[in-house]
């Protein structure tokens, strides 16, 4: 019973995020006003008919240029967690299932890059790097691998001794083989649940590296960069901020919630 009201909750959330990434994928097209047009006769419009959010200091349509970002925003924190999942847990992978040297030299590189509080790192990287979506994808890849790697690494020596392991290892199959049709495996399920919970975490960070204007370059759509922007007019304009920050919770709050709930999922499974 518990197990049917999980996999309802999985549908509901799910779908709600699925259309969250299909309004992302085409905001392009669902935007009635080009997001990149400067219109100065139109700036800092209200709310009305036509600008349902307003517009910003440079008369663009703040509604399209959310539409617009959210492609941007999304998907730029989907395709961090997609490189830190593969990069982070192979890592633990390996190093939990070979051991000896290898392990150690690769938990010393994480327990290093774990000593940085992750978004200072993040920002600092960023700064070396420089302005850019690239640059900002790649700076927040090096701050949250460590994650999956030490969860890859502590879930494969949780079961390095389990019976059908020794098993195969008796029947001469090789390394390479027990990794890929024994460990990882049952690696993955777990490493998924970190991984749908840190999408929303990405999100806020990757709009906090464009408020600092270490992420997405200008004009470039985005929560962050938008936001950035229309500080110096939150007096006369407080929607330019206002709106983009509404979405920005809304969308973490979804992936949050899809997270928690495969999370239970599996919890439950594992009960019974």
């Amino acid at each position: 019973m518990k197990q049917e009201k999980n996999k309802r909750k999985l549908m509901i959330w799910l779908l709600l995020v699925v259309a969250v990434l299909l309004i992302a994928m085409f905001g392009d097209v669902l935007a009635g006003h080009d997001p990149y047009k400067t219109v100065l006769s139109d700036a800092l419009i209200s709310p009305c008919r036509e600008y349902p959010c307003g517009t910003d200091n440079l008369g663009r349509c703040v509604l399209c240029r959310i539409l617009a970002g959210a492609k941007t925003s999304i998907f730029s924190a989907l395709a961090v967690v997609a490189i830190v999942f593969l990069v982070g847990g192979s890592i633990g992978v390996l190093a939990g299932f070979l051991g000896g040297i290898l392990d150690t030299v690769l938990m010393k590189i994480t327990v290093i890059f774990q000593a940085f509080p992750s978004f200072i790192l993040a920002i600092c990287v960023a700064a070396v790097l420089g302005t850019g979506l690239k640059n900002g994808i790649l700076s927040l890849a090096l701050v949250y691998w460590t994650t999956y790697a030490r969860l890859g690494r502590s879930l494969v020596l949780s079961m390095k001794d389990e019976t059908y392991i020794k098993a195969a290892k008796m029947c001469g199959a090789s390394k390479g083989a027990i990794m890929l049709r024994y460990v990882v495996p049952n690696v993955i399920a777990p490493v998924i649940v970190t991984a749908a919970l840190d999408v929303g975490n990405v999100i806020l960070s990757m709009a906090g590296l464009s408020f600092l204007g270490l992420g997405a370059a200008r004009p470039t759509a985005e929560w962050g960069a938008m936001m950035s922007e229309a500080r110096n007019f939150l007096q006369t304009g407080p929607w330019g901020i206002v709106c983009p920050g509404i979405v920005l919770f809304i969308v973490v709050f979804l992936f949050n919630r899809l997270g928690d709930v495969i999370s239970d999922m599996i919890s439950d499974g594992r009960e019974e």
